[in-house]
């Protein structure tokens, strides 16, 4: 069969690639050591997943040591005391350090507290006069005096207090870098106990603690068999 002189023979094989387009011979051995590499990592991978291979912990990760020193017990005491109320409070502190006559972009300490603390209200029974309980078994009624009820200071639950914003003048932050002042978180610290403190006997905690006291001595009095309980609270 004739074929056109304007068409073509079919290539038979396929034509050589130019010398400058083959991959060199390091090349080549770049690949061969990359799908080398390539396979070991998968291996490992594979082997680690089913626990055959033993897990290897991060070098560079974070470690804590606990050099804390042994509890040293300072003292010990027996109380008497019966806590009949208490009440948890929050208070934000706004204390700000400076100079006079100097500008506060240059020295300047301003630290906002936010402190959450409770306070307790109790009666000391080991304050007890020798006349203050008065029994009668004929009419089986009792006459108890009370000291009249004592709040402590207020404890601060560092779980739920924390530094919300803290400013410092240029020089100040210099200065700090320098040198820590440990004492300025203890005043911050310090300053919303107190006001915590404050509060609490502005609260009305002492009332309800001496009718918790009463509602309590009437049931314990009850139960032993007494009719009447009065009690009465001295004054402060």
């Amino acid at each position: 069969m004739a074929t056109s002189p304007d068409v073509d023979e079919p290539t038979r094989e396929y034509p050589p690639v130019p010398e400058d387009r083959k991959p060199s011979g390091f090349a080549r051995l770049l690949i061969f050591v990359g799908f080398v590499f390539a396979l070991i990592v998968l291996a490992c991978l594979g082997l680690r997943a089913i626990n055959v291979l033993p897990t290897f912990d991060n070098p560079f990760e974070d470690k804590t040591v606990d050099r804390s020193q042994p509890v040293l017990l300072q003292s010990m005491r027996d109380l008497n005391r019966y806590v009949a109320a208490d009440g948890t409070f929050q208070v934000i502190v706004d204390l700000q350090q400076d100079k006079e006559n100097v500008p506060d972009f240059l020295i300047n300490r301003r630290t906002l507290f936010l402190g959450s603390g409770s306070v307790e209200a109790y009666v000391d029974f080991g304050a007890l006069a020798g006349d203050a309980l008065k029994i009668d078994e004929e009419k089986k009624s009792i006459e108890l005096t009370l000291p009249p009820p004592e709040q402590s200071t207020a404890a601060l639950d560092m779980a739920k207090s924390y530094v919300v914003a803290e400013e410092r003048g240029a020089l100040t932050a210099i200065g700090d870098a320098f040198r820590n002042d440990p004492n300025q978180q203890q005043r911050v610290y310090q300053l919303a106990q107190e006001r915590i403190t404050q509060a609490a006997r502005d609260s009305g905690l002492d009332q309800r603690a001496k009718e918790n006291t009463q509602r309590m001595l009437e049931s314990l009095f009850a139960r032993l068999g007494y009719t009447t309980v009065t009690v009465t609270f001295a004054n402060p």
